[in-house]
C-alpha cells in the first residue's frame, strides 16, 4: 500500500498516542502534537537532534524566545493561515516541518500536529497522506469535552489579554489573533453585558455567558471586569444594524440584563478602545424599556433629538407666517 492507503487503514478510537505511533510507522519521521496554547499533547518516542523538539519534549511547552523565533521565521503565521497544512523550510530551522491544525466540533483550531523532515522527505504522496492523517486526528478529538473547552478558553484568554493590553508583541501574537478572528469575515462589534441587576447570586456571569453562547455560538465570549464580553461579526444573519439584538430582547428583559455595543472595527488590537465605548454606551441607559444601547447612536441620538426639538420650536414660532424655520 502507498502512504495514503496506509493512513486510511489506521483505525480511530484507540487514542492519540496510537495514532501518532501508527503514523510514524508510515512516514518514518518524528511526529508531535501540541495544543493551540503551546502545551504538548503527545509525541513519538524519538531521539531527535533538534533543540526545538527537545525543548517541547522536556518542558512541555515553548519558551517566549522560541515563540519569537517561530514568528521571525513566519512558522506561526504560515500555520495560522493554512487551511489544511503548511510546510516551513528556512535556514533558521534545522529540519523542515510539516504541520496542520486539528479542530473541535465547533470548528475551532485547538491544536497542531507537526512532523519533522528527519529521515524521509516531504514528497507529494507524503503531503496528501499527512493531510488525511490530520483529519483522522480531528475525528479522534472532535467531540472530546477537553478540546471543546480548550477552544473557548483560548478565545477568552486572548480577549482578556487584549482588554488588559497585555499583548505587546504583534510579531508573536498576531497569528493567535488571526485564530481568534476565524469565522469573522466582516466588521467586528463588541458588546458588554451587565448582569448585576439579576436576582441570581452565584456564578451568574458564567451562567449567562453559557446562556448567550447557547443562543449564538458564532460569537466569541469572555468574562472581564464584572461583565460578559461578546465579539460579534456583521457577517451573520443574526446581526441586524437597525434591530440590533432584537432577538435577544425577551432574554434580556426576562433576566434584567443590559448591554452596551460598540461601533464597528476591523483590527482586534483596537478591542480595548471599542470595549470602552461599549461600556460608555451601557452607562447611558435611559429606561427599562430599552435593553441594548449602541455606542454609534448614543451621542448621535442626543444631538438628533435636540435638533428636531429645535425645529419644532421654530415651527411653532413661525407657523403663523406659513413657514418652518430650520436653524443653520
Amino acid at each position: 500500500m502507498n502512504k495514503l492507503e496506509q493512513v486510511k487503514a489506521i483505525k480511530n478510537g484507540k487514542g492519540l498516542q496510537y495514532l501518532l505511533d501508527a503514523a510514524k510507522m508510515i512516514f518514518h519521521n518524528p511526529i508531535l502534537m501540541f495544543e493551540i496554547d503551546d502545551h504538548l499533547i503527545a509525541f513519538t518516542d524519538d531521539d531527535v537532534d533538534d533543540p526545538i523538539w527537545n525543548e517541547l519534549i522536556s518542558t512541555g511547552t515553548f519558551s517566549m524566545k522560541t515563540l519569537e523565533f517561530f514568528a521571525k521565521e513566519y512558522f506561526t503565521e504560515h500555520i495560522a493561515n493554512a487551511d489544511k497544512l503548511a510546510i516551513v523550510r528556512s535556514p533558521g530551522l534545522k529540519y523542515a516541518i510539516m504541520a496542520g491544525h486539528i479542530f473541535n466540533r465547533e470548528n475551532v483550531k485547538v491544536g497542531i500536529v507537526a512532523m519533522y523532515e528527519y529521515w524521509t522527505s516531504f514528497d507529494d504522496d507524503t503531503q496528501a497522506a499527512f493531510e488525511l492523517f490530520t483529519a483522522k486526528i480531528t475525528s479522534e478529538i472532535r467531540h472530546d469535552e477537553h478540546f471543546i473547552e480548550l477552544g473557548r478558553a483560548f478565545h477568552e484568554d486572548m480577549i482578556n489579554r487584549l482588554l488588559d493590553r497585555a499583548i505587546r508583541n504583534p510579531l508573536v501574537y498576531t497569528p493567535h489573533l488571526q485564530i481568534l478572528y476565524d469565522g469573522f469575515d466582516d466588521y467586528l462589534y463588541v458588546a458588554v453585558v451587565d448582569v448585576s441587576r439579576n436576582d441570581i447570586r452565584q456564578n451568574r456571569l458564567e451562567y449567562f455567558k453559557q446562556l448567550l453562547m447557547t443562543r449564538n455560538r458564532s460569537y466569541k465570549y469572555a468574562i472581564y471586569s464584572g461583565h460578559i464580553v461578546m465579539i460579534m461579526s456583521s457577517r451573520y444573519k443574526s446581526f441586524y444594524e437597525e434591530l440590533f439584538f432584537d432577538e435577544y430582547h425577551n432574554l434580556f428583559k426576562k433576566n434584567n440584563l443590559f448591554a452596551g455595543v460598540s461601533g464597528s472595527f476591523e483590527n482586534l488590537y483596537e478591542l480595548r478602545d471599542h470595549y470602552d465605548k461599549a461600556v460608555a454606551a451601557l452607562k447611558n441607559e435611559s429606561s427599562n424599556a430599552q435593553r441594548v444601547f449602541k455606542y454609534d447612536n448614543t451621542s448621535h441620538d442626543v444631538h438628533r433629538r435636540a435638533f428636531l426639538a429645535n425645529i419644532m420650536q421654530n415651527a411653532e414660532k413661525t407657523r403663523g407666517a406659513g413657514a418652518i424655520g430650520i436653524p443653520a
